[in-house]
């Protein structure tokens, strides 16, 4: 029997604006509703679950393994919005990319505060 991960349930104030960031950050389309959550699918199928919480929003830390290609357009897109990024998790290196396991990483927050990684090596 092999184990995967299927689904994650990502706590927002607000699962369509929460959900919609992450999906044009990552370039990917938003996906369906699904009961209390809306969609949004990684390219090995695992889904993330955007569910409006009632009261606040505990911080999470979420990791995307993409292409450099990928990366490239994620930065991008995180410049032109705007979106503040650090090279490390505890945010103390501002406007910097890390080249950890001989790739590139960043950090950046969603508008709950959950710390996103993007990097393109594991």
């Amino acid at each position: 029997m092999s184990v995967e991960l299927n689904h994650t349930i990502v706590w927002a104030t607000d699962r369509e604006v929460s959900a919609e960031f992450l999906a044009g950050i990552l370039g990917l389309p938003v996906g369906p509703v699904a009961g209390p959550f809306r969609q949004l699918t990684v390219a090995n199928g695992v889904t993330l679950d955007f569910a409006t919480a009632e009261g606040g929003v505990p911080g999470q830390h979420y990791a995307f393994l993409v292409g450099d290609g990928e990366f490239d357009a994620a930065m991008a897109r995180l410049r032109a919005a705007g979106v503040r990024f650090w090279a490390d998790p505890f945010h103390r290196v501002p406007g910097e990319i890390n080249h950890e396991s001989g790739g590139r990483g960043v950090y950046f927050a969603d508008p709950d505060g959950h710390n996103m990684e993007l990097l393109t090596r594991a």
